[in-house]
Parts: structure tokens; C-alpha cells; sequence
């Protein structure tokens, strides 16, 4: 059995998803169901004896203990935490408790876990933390994308807090020999993700005929990472990554975001268009968040070259999926748009003037 942190989230979701199709191995799930996280996402799984779900916070060491000792698993797969930097800007507490200690308390459950595990046992035993490129910091144009061995230089709450948990990690496995592994991807995009970060965001107010707001002047880059290709490196890394490495895992597709909502309002056009005529009308460019990182980029040579992982899906076609789910799953979507939902959307966005 493998212990996944956060798996009722958008990639830990998809994650599990990804494990049990490819696998009978079984999955313990622990997830505190903040807002982002939906036991919905894994309603396929109801009944599958492979499926473990557990509600729980990765800060709750006893509750920790009690699920090492009862179900004994051989690796532990981190992808809990708190990811939204505009979140992240309005209240940074929570990234520092959950990313931060919350690292922590699983770094040290694990550990004693480990620690007390038959030879063979242990040196089985893996740890992977499921990390971010924002951790690098920002690069200018012409700058080369960002590898393994680039200096950190976070400059929001949320990169900071997830720096933060990639040292700690790092120096669990320096100082205690734990056998850790970390992955940093590139922006995630795909099924069952949270409407609050930039496509599913798109989308859901596209549909609904409001405002499609960018911030600043929109050419903010980011390389592009379908949530499946995320999870098959995952999978990899876990199975033959050197212990103590770190991986870049992203998508090779950087994309000023202005061009990802024209995509986007092009998919929808084609898929489900609107008598009221294109979906890029409702594009509004809005003051642009503090501190807004002006382009990330993944150089993802070191997993392809070590590992032979290389992202399955275009740009193209992985837009393409992304937003044919999102409309086949009109359901879904109405339900995760809770009042707390809207509550955050109004907080963030109507200071704006969108």
C-alpha cells in the first residue's frame, strides 16, 4: 500500500485515479477536505477494496501515527498542501501551517515509521513530496528555464511556504537518511481542477457570460503541464528516481497567459458556442496581483534523460480534453461553486473592476 496526502485535491485526485488504473496496488488516502479538496473527484473508487480514504490534517501526528502503524505503507506520496498564491496573499497563515508544518509532522511520522521497519523494509521505504517551479523564483525572457540545481527565490507567500517544505525535506533525508525524492512541476491543467486557478476559471465565466479577468497586460508566461503526463512522472519518479534527487517536471509548453484565455474561448466557440457571438469578448485585463512572477519555465532534460519521462500530450491536446471534461461535467462544476466559492471569487476579483 502506498500513503497519499492531499489525494481528493485536483492533482492528488487525478493521481490516485492514474495508480489504480495502473495498478492493484492500494491507496491510503488522508485528505482535511479543505474547500479544494472533493471526495467527489474519486466517486469511481466507491466500493474498490484497493481505495482507502481517510479525512484527516497531515498536522495531526497522532492520527499520522495511528495510519503508519495500521496499515504499514512502503512509500508516502506528499501532495497536500495549500497552492493558490492569490490565497496565499490574502492569508498566508494557512500556507505556513499546512505547507510548512504540516511537511513537517508527515517528515517526522514517516521517519519513525521508517526507522523501525525491517532492513529490507527500509530500504524499500520512499518518500515523495509533490513540490512546484515557483520555488525558483522569476525569470526575465531570455533567460534559460530553471533546473534542479537553480537557487530558490520565492517571492510569493505560497512559493515561500513550499520552499519552505522542499528544505525541509531535504534535510530529513540529510540528516536522518530518510529516502526522499522531490518533484517540482510546472502549472498543472486538466480534470477535476479547482475553478480558481486560470483555465477552469476561464471556463466556468465563460459559460456563465461574465468577465474573463487577466491580470495586467496578460503576457505573464508559464509552461503548461497536463495533470495525466503530471501523474505518470510521479509514478516513475517513485518506481526509479534516485533517492535524495530532485526532478523538473513540466510540460514544455510556455504560454503567455492571454494566449491560454484566447485558446481557451476558441475551444468553447467550437465546442459550445454562444449566440451572443465569441466567448474573447468577455476578456477584461484587471490590475494585476502584488508581486506577480513574470515567467516561469520548466527544463525537464533530467527526468527524460534519467528516467526516459517525457509529457504524453500537446498544448494542443491536452487543452482540448481539459475543456471537453469541463463541459461534459456540468454538474460537478455547479457543485464545487459553493457560496464560499463565490465569497472568495467576489473578495479577489471585485477590487479589480472585474
Amino acid at each position: 500500500m502506498i500513503l497519499v496526502t492531499g489525494g481528493a485535491g485536483f492533482i492528488g485526485s487525478n493521481f490516485i485515479l492514474d495508480w489504480l488504473a495502473e495498478s492493484d496496488e492500494p491507496v491510503l488516502n488522508i485528505d482535511a477536505l479543505t474547500y479544494a479538496g472533493n471526495t467527489e473527484n474519486l466517486a469511481s473508487l466507491a466500493g474498490d477494496d484497493r481505495y482507502v480514504f481517510v479525512r484527516g490534517d497531515v498536522c495531526d501526528r497522532p492520527l499520522l501515527d495511528s495510519l503508519f502503524a495500521t496499515h504499514a505503507p512502503r512509500a508516502v506520496v506528499h501532495f497536500a498542501a495549500e497552492s493558490h498564491v492569490d490565497r496565499s496573499i490574502h492569508g498566508p497563515a494557512e500556507f505556513i501551517r499546512t505547507n510548512v508544518e504540516g511537511t513537517f509532522t508527515l517528515l517526522e511520522a514517516a521517519r519513525s515509521h521508517w526507522s523501525n521497519l525491517p532492513d529490507a523494509e527500509r530500504q524499500a521505504f520512499r518518500f515523495l513530496h509533490v513540490s512546484t517551479d515557483e520555488v525558483y523564483g522569476t525569470l526575465a525572457r531570455d533567460d534559460a528555464p530553471f533546473c534542479e540545481t537553480d537557487t530558490y527565490e520565492p517571492n510569493s507567500p505560497y512559493s515561500a511556504s513550499k520552499a519552505a517544505s522542499d528544505h525541509l525535506v531535504r534535510a530529513w533525508h540529510h540528516t536522518y537518511g530518510l529516502p526522499v525524492v522531490t518533484t517540482n512541476c510546472s502549472n498543472n491543467y486538466g480534470p477535476f481542477h479547482f475553478p480558481e486557478k486560470l483555465v477552469p476559471l476561464m471556463i466556468v465565466n465563460a459559460l456563465a457570460r461574465k468577465p474573463l479577468p487577466v491580470y495586467g497586460d496578460g503576457l505573464q508566461v508559464r509552461d503548461w503541464l497536463y495533470v495525466k503526463d503530471h501523474c505518470a512522472a510521479v509514478r516513475l519518479v517513485l518506481a526509479r528516481g534516485q533517492i535524495g534527487a530532485t526532478y523538473n517536471v513540466g510540460g514544455w509548453n510556455e504560454k503567455p497567459n492571454l494566449e491560454i484565455v484566447g485558446t481557451v474561448c476558441a475551444l468553447l466557440d467550437e465546442m459550445q458556442p454562444h449566440p451572443d457571438g465569441s466567448y474573447a469578448h468577455l476578456i477584461t485585463h484587471v490590475p494585476d496581483r502584488p508581486g506577480h512572477d513574470r515567467r516561469y519555465a520548466i527544463d525537464a532534460r533530467k527526468i527524460e534523460r534519467d528516467l526516459g519521462w517525457r509529457p504524453a500530450e500537446t498544448f494542443e491536446s491536452g487543452l482540448r480534453k481539459t475543456v471537453r471534461w469541463y463541459l461534459d461535467s456540468a454538474d460537478w462544476l455547479a457543485r464545487v461553486q459553493t457560496g464560499a466559492y463565490r465569497q472568495w471569487v467576489s473578495a479577489n476579483y471585485d477590487q479589480r473592476g472585474a
